[in-house]
């Protein structure tokens, strides 16, 4: 019998073309799977076959555990009573016991080639997977070779891909033998079906197929610097030329628009903005909202937001249809933006003026005029006073150094006021948390310091918010929340 083994080994691992390892690890399963079934209850079987002499054993095992993990002896053990028999085990390992060999010829040979079979077709797939990933190419072009629920199936070499119907262009129509351009967008090794999972609205799709059509870009004479899509639509992409002598633009665009009309065909009609990348952010922006003009651009770098502001005849160009072009522009530059008027530029920025005009007369305890003249500086907070340089604020005309001390020592103060009031509502709000069974003094001054200083504000969270505040983990996170929640089911 043993002979045997080693012939039908032999045998499969030539005609499948896989590693002799793989038919000797699904022999192995399938004697373990006909074995397990002379228990009645559930059992761990483990069969080891010698692969020199095509002998092999059987036996039972079950894994250590400690009393909190164990769940069932018929898989399980606990520490102390495996260590009775090998005084060296851990947890985790196995402790086993031989059985009687199963004969292979019982187990049934369609049983077996069944098991066998299985285990040849994954490995020859996960074979063709990995020397595609080698080849490391994430623009996938194949032919629809069916549809499924909507998805399409894509077949390109030997391999099939799924393209979900969430990732492909909207209002394309795709039919059985239809060749298509998708970028590779994961591999999903879990999955019982295709394992390559495709995308057709993904940005780096745009990106791989102006790579195609345009030299330069693998040349690395040009370079794609970011891109943004919606799906189907429209498109922007932002470009660099490395050598001065190249235009990015007009070499992306290509003779009469070959290049881009190339793309777009593609793409389902996808219209494509090129637009040129600045290291400058809000020229970056500005360009990133053309065709529409810019009047200004005020940035916020603390929000990471710009407040872009537009004549109004260049509004509705601007915001684009249904928020199209500001929302592109926003995905691609990765800023904010904020689209307004001159005239709705103008009346935040006095409310923004009143309300900081306010807080300098409330807080450092002056007149209207001296308020007016910070404001008018570009101070905007009580920071900026009490810390930014001397040298600075001496530079205001309207001040003389009395002046500027006094107000810097008011606005510290201020500051200082603030900051005891705040850690005496954190130490008065932490109270009521440090009640719940698993808190911490830390963990309820950072519930504290986000506003969350009483149970029913914690029981009022989900789990991702508290792990967001707090940075602990999911599990913990939901203990925490259960506890608090738990007058609601007294």
């Amino acid at each position: 019998m043993s002979r045997e083994i080693l012939l039908l080994v032999d045998a499969l691992s030539r005609e499948k073309s896989v590693n002799k390892e793989v038919v000797f690890d699904s022999l192995e399963s399938a004697l373990a799977s006909a074995t397990k079934k002379r228990f009645a209850d559930e059992a761990d079987v483990r069969v080891a076959i010698d692969r020199d002499t095509g002998e092999y054993e059987s036996f039972r095992r079950w894994e250590v555990m400690d009393d909190e993990t164990f769940e069932t002896p018929d898989l399980h053990i606990k520490l102390e009573e495996a260590q009775k028999r090998n005084s060296d085990i851990k947890i985790g390992e196995f402790i086993e016991e031989p059985l009687e060999s199963i004969d292979f010829g019982r187990i049934g040979a369609q049983a077996a080639k069944q098991v066998i079979f299985q285990k040849i077709r994954d490995a020859e797939r996960e074979q063709v997977l990995a020397d595609f990933m080698e080849r490391k190419e994430h623009l996938v072009s194949g032919t629809v070779k069916r549809l499924e629920r909507g998805n399409a199936i894509i077949e390109f070499g030997k391999i099939e891909a799924l393209l979900p119907r969430e990732q492909m262009i909207a209002k394309e129509n795709l039919r059985v033998g239809d060749r298509v351009k998708a970028h590779l967008l994961r591999v999903d090794r879990s999955a019982r079906g295709p394992q390559v999972i495709l995308s057709r609205t993904s940005s780096d799709l745009l990106v791989k197929l102006f790579e195609l059509e345009v030299p330069e870009i693998e040349e690395r004479l040009l370079e794609i610097v970011s891109a943004a899509r919606d799906p189907g639509s429209r498109a922007k992409i932002a470009v660099l030329s490395h050598d001065s002598r190249i235009d990015p633009i007009g070499t992306c665009v290509g003779m009469r628009g070959s290049r881009v009309q190339g793309v777009t065909n593609e793409l389902a009609g996808e219209r494509v903005d090129i637009i040129l990348w600045a290291e400058d952010p809000a020229t970056y922006v500005i360009n990133a909202l053309a065709p529409a003009e810019v009047s200004s651009i005020v940035v916020d770098e603390e929000k990471h937001s710009m407040d872009v502001v537009v004549e109004e005849e260049n509004l509705a160009q601007a915001i684009g249809r249904g928020g199209q072009n500001v929302r592109l522009a926003s995905e691609m530059t990765g800023w904010e933006l904020n689209i307004m008027t001159v005239e709705q530029s103008n009346e935040k920025h006095s409310e923004e003026f009143s309300k900081t005009r306010e807080i300098f007369m409330e807080k450092l305890d002056v007149d209207e005029e001296v308020a007016d003249i910070l404001a008018q500086e570009g101070f905007n907070t009580l920071e900026e006073v009490a810390y930014v340089p001397l040298e600075e604020m001496l530079e205001i005309e309207s001040f003389d150094e009395a002046t500027v001390n006094e107000l810097r020592s008011r606005a510290r103060n201020a500051l200082l006021t603030a900051a005891i009031a705040s850690e005496e509502k954190v130490e008065h709000g932490i109270e009521d948390l440090l009640k719940l069974e698993g808190m911490d003094e830390q963990t309820a001054r950072t519930l504290a310091a986000g506003g969350i200083v009483t149970q029913d504000q914690l029981a009022d969270l989900d789990a991702d918010e508290l792990v967001e505040l707090s940075g602990m983990d999911s599990e913990r996170a939901n203990a925490l929340i259960m506890t608090a929640r738990a007058p609601w089911f007294a």
